[in-house]
């Protein structure tokens, strides 16, 4: 570690994936990246700091480490850990400053993060309900991946209650509209739309998402008909969503801040 260094660097350890933010000296992203690691928590950070190193040859950074998987590899690597929820929290403060509530989903847990003066974190329990491996669940009953689901979810016209929960119960309800003949277009969109009511229902419990929100996580920046139903099961105009761009990233850009 340079003690005069020319990048801040962020890693983020998720349950699912690595996500890394480089930034100037005056805060500005430079590069961010993001990558699944199917439980290869170290090779895959390993090959993403290769990459970095590739393309920013002898560039000396200060390197901290945030997310669920972090604090060992982060002993282990001798890094400074950040708290995740104040990485976050510092990310759409510098990103979006005015920004009210802060939606996250991750790929085992969802968050509701209100800001102000009074910072609060809502967060799922053990279940992954409704989150990033809930969605890549139900992706493969409908013999197609997440960006799959996607893409079929643009085309629906109409939308049917699925139980986001459990995936149990969701594919209890899933599979019955399969062998009912509802279009693929319709289920997937459906299965969105249960990720956002178990989402606003199930961590809200009826405290407002209101004023300014921000979007984040991969499933939310990845997945733009998610994004989009979770934007009028809201109610928000324009001007009431957060522009972040890159909020796949968010913790690793906080922890790098």
């Amino acid at each position: 570690m340079s003690p005069h260094p020319a990048a801040f660097l962020g890693l983020d350890i998720g349950s699912t994936t690595v996500k890394l933010a480089l930034l100037d000296t005056e805060g500005m992203v430079i590069e961010t990246m993001y990558r699944r690691h199917g439980t290869a928590v170290r090779a895959t950070l390993s090959a993403l700091l290769d990459e970095l190193a590739q393309k920013y040859p002898l560039l000396p950074v200060r390197c901290a480490i945030t997310g669920s998987g972090a604090l060992d590899l982060g002993q282990a690597l001798t890094l400074p850990f950040e708290q995740e929820l104040l990485a976050t929290a510092r990310a759409v403060s510098a990103a979006a400053p005015h920004t009210s509530v802060a939606v996250e989903l991750g790929g085992e847990d969802a968050k509701l993060l209100y800001l102000g003066q009074d910072v609060e974190l809502r967060m799922n329990e053990s279940c992954a309900g409704g989150t990033g491996a809930f969605i890549d669940q139900m992706a493969r009953l409908l013999s197609t991946d997440a960006q799959g689901l996607n893409e079929l979810a643009a085309q629906h016209t109409t939308l049917y209650p699925i139980a986001s929960r459990c995936g149990v119960f969701a594919k209890t309800d899933i599979v019955p509209l399969l062998n009912g003949g509802v279009a693929r277009e319709d289920i997937a969109a459906s299965i969105f739309q249960a990720v956002v009511e178990q989402t606003i229902g199930g961590l809200a419990c009826g405290r407002p998402i209101e004023g300014t929100v921000a979007f984040l996580g991969g499933p939310l920046h990845f997945l733009p008909v998610l994004k989009k139903l979770f934007i009028a099961a809201l109610h928000l105009e324009d001007d009431e969503i957060a522009c972040l761009p890159h909020a796949q990233c968010a913790a690793a850009h906080g922890a790098a801040l």
